[in-house]
Formats: C-alpha cells, structure tokens, sequence
C-alpha cells in the first residue's frame, strides 16, 4: 500500500454549524475506509459532527484531483434503419462490436432523427436546431421536380451558414482536439466544409462510392488501391485518436455506409449468400457485409481506445442519420455495378432491408424514416447493459455533448434539444411533451 498524504485544510459551512473549524488530514492509507477515516477523526474531535466530517472528507478527496475531460468518438451512420441490428432484434446481420458497445453502455429504444433524410439530421445534430429553423429541410441540394402537380419541399439554404456556431466549435473552445472524417453534406463547396466549422482537422468524403474515392476527398488521400471506404475512415479516425492521446479530444467519424449503391468486399458478401436466410426480413448479402464494415469500424475504435488506455475517459456514441432504406422510389437497381451479377433476376436487385416492425422508411415521417438506432457508452457513468424507452432526438447531442465536456451553450443560438446526461446517467425520465417536441418533421423525398 502506497501512502497519500492529505494537507488539505477545508472550512465548514455555518449550516452545519461548524466555526471556522479547519480539518488536516494527513497520511491516510488509500485503502482505509470513510468510516475508519471518520473514526479517526472523532478521536481527536470528539465535538464534530459526522455530517460535519464527510463534508470535510469529500471536499478533501475532490479537491486532491481535478476531473478529467472525457474524450469523445461520435461514430454516425449514413440510412443504418433501426431493426437493421441484432442489438434491436435482427437475426441476420452481425455486429459483434456494436452488442458489445451496447453491453458495456445504453441502448436507445426510441431515438429520432430530426428529419427523415440526411442533410437535415447532419444539420440538427451540429447545430442543436430543428430543421425548420435552419432551413435545411431537404437533403443537399434537394430533389428538382418541375413537372411534378405538387411542388416538393425545397431548402431555404444549401448550405449551413457558417453564422452558426457548430458542435465542432463549442467542443473546440472547451479546449478539445476536434477532427470531422467522412461524409458531410452540409454543403458542396470548401468554404463551408468542416474545416470552417471548428473542426481542426477533417477529410470531407465527396463521392465516388466505396472504391473510387481517393482523389474525391477533400483534401485527397493517399489509399492502397482496392482499400473500402470505412476502412479508409476509420485510418484517419485512428491516426487522430493517436496524435491527440494526451490531450481531450473530439472525434467526428462519419461513415458512408450503408448509403446505396450497396457495395462490399466479395468475400464478405460470400459469407452472407451462404448464410441461412431469416423470415420476414430480406437478407440482403451486400447489405449485411456493409454493416460487417460498419461494425469492424467500431470495433478498430474500441480496440485503439483500450490500447492506449483511453477507455475508461472516453463516451463513444453511434447513431445514424435517418430510417432504412427500402427500395429506390424510382425502383432502379440498388446495387453498384459490380454488384449487379450478385443478385441478377432477383427481387434483392431492388430490395435493400426492411425496417419491420416499423411502418414504412426513409424520406418519410412514418417510424420507420426517422427512429434510428443509438447506443452511448461512458465507464463509469452509464449503467452497463443499460436500455431506455426515453425518447430523445438528434437535436439533442449538441448540448449532451457539451455538458460532458464541461462546455459552454452559444449565448446567440437557439437550442432546440437539451441534454439527456440524467437519462444516460439513470438520474430522470422525460417525455416529449414540451411545445418543441411537437414540431413537424420536415418530409424529404430521398
């Protein structure tokens, strides 16, 4: 046993009527009891109150070491639907990784995403705003139906303002390392690329689906040919929980996956074509290797965080942007052109998962577009294998996120969500009662 030596002088509150009385506490064992410390003391002050003592005895313990900011990994998904994942009930696809997230943290029940397609969750969960007050309420740059007998909903901007102060920024100036990689969609040109928007450090994943992308990242990266997308993502994720380990940092992973046009590695897909389908779901193969991609991203996270120590200070969230997807609302082809072969003839060239319980998918306000998979952990604060009913939304992680950081809210910017720390800590319940929660969800088309 180490000895830790406590010269900590702590004066009592008058509302436990103690005057000016001064505590000094010294060589007291680590493994000594409260109450030992407490029987020791009322041998030499026989007049202080116990109250008295464990107020003396907590503030010595708090004030001999300073919290620890915890890091934060905030992994999203891009159209990952709610019943996609064994940890909410599905019998087909596999992610041992995210059960074993979930059983080391919550698991969200009825988690939303502020609108049912992506820009204007991406939009909600950086600002903290509802779609309606941005104005992003379609994705980027929308659907141009001048044909159509009704007219769709269309954006009042293409592009967050950077006007607005960013989760990246409020991380940022709570002295955290903040890095955006993957997709962003919240605007087409450099200008308004994360980079612009608190985050030091970021790789924007433009297109070329999940081969062909190298030199379609702003800026462009190097890759070994033939290296998946999330793969590559999660290289530069890793690359930054490296660098900044000695310091608090904020990680934005945003993947592509599972985005059509599906698209795998061959011999994964291969692994899930001989797999035994289930009833009542599709099982789709190229689907299911995709959420095998997605789930070895998180579970390369986790691996790097416990390597260098990090993960008992570190909350890792996953969520995705909007429901699953269905079909094409145009009904072509869901798959990438080198996939087409795999599924020729077949009803899954078309069907990409289905979301059943859950009425319908994304693009529409039915809950199968907008409840989305969510799972939170943080040692030590979350209860282990913990599930909520509580019903949260993605404008809810700015100011969860930034109250774990010890942070501050912008003063000028409307919050929309508020923190669920109490629900994530097991300390309340809430409903979605409050005159915010009743806000429409815009309805996007795609």
């Amino acid at each position: 046993m180490r000895p830790v030596l406590w010269s900590i002088t702590v004066q009592a509150l008058d509302n436990i009527r103690m005057n000016s009385v001064h505590c000094h506490i010294f060589m007291i064992m680590k493994s000594v009891s409260l109450q030992s410390i407490c029987a020791a003391i009322k041998l030499f002050w026989p007049a202080i109150p116990m109250s008295a003592m464990l107020f003396c005895i907590n503030g010595c313990s708090s004030l001999s070491r300073s919290p620890e900011k915890p890091n934060i990994v905030f992994i999203l998904a891009d159209d990952l639907g709610w019943a996609d994942l064994p940890v909410y009930g599905n019998a087909f696809n596999e992610s041992p990784n995210l059960e074993k997230l979930a059983g080391e943290g919550m698991t969200f029940t009825q988690a939303y995403a502020a609108c049912p397609v992506c820009s204007p969750t991406r939009a909600s969960i950086q600002t903290g705003q509802y779609p309606a007050r941005t104005g992003i309420i379609d994705f980027i740059p929308g659907l141009w139906r001048p044909y159509e007998m009704v007219t769709a909903v269309q954006n009042r901007t293409q592009y967050l303002p950077l006007a607005y102060q960013t989760i990246g920024e409020a991380m940022k100036e709570a002295g955290y390392a903040t890095g955006y990689f993957g997709k962003w969609h919240l605007g087409h040109t450099p200008v308004n690329y994360p980079d612009r928007q608190g985050y030091e450090e970021s790789v924007v994943y433009l297109n070329g689906g999940y081969y062909d992308y190298a030199d379609k990242t702003y800026p462009p990266i190097n890759v070994a040919p033939g290296t998946y997308l999330s793969v590559a993502l999660t290289d530069l994720g890793l690359d930054f929980i490296e660098r900044n380990k000695d310091r608090p940092f904020f990680l934005f992973l945003a993947h592509y996956d599972v985005h059509i046009l599906l698209d795998a590695d061959s011999a994964l897909i291969g692994k899930y074509l001989k797999k035994e389908k289930v009833r009542d779901y599709p099982c789709n193969a190229v689907y299911a290797a995709m959420i095998e991609h997605l789930d070895n991203s998180v579970g390369r996270i986790m691996d790097k965080l416990e390597e260098l120590g990090l993960s008992e200070n570190t909350v890792v969230v996953f969520f995705s942007d909007n429901g699953g997807l269905i079909k094409q609302f145009d009904e072509r082809p869901i798959l990438a052109d080198s996939k087409l072969a795999v599924y020729e003839g077949d009803t899954l060239e078309y069907v990409v998962s289905s979301n059943a319980p859950l009425r319908s998918e994304k693009g529409t306000v039915y809950e199968g577009g907008i409840r989305d998979p969510l799972i939170v952990r943080w040692p030590g604060k979350i209860l282990p294998g913990s599930t909520t009913d509580d019903p949260v939304s993605s404008i809810d992680f700015f100011p969860t996120l930034v109250e774990m950081a010890g942070g501050n809210l912008p003063a000028s910017q409307e919050m929309d969500g508020r923190s669920m720390l109490q629900v994530l800590t097991g300390g309340s319940h809430r409903t979605m009662s409050r005159p915010s929660r009743s806000t429409p969800w815009p309805t996007g088309s795609s």
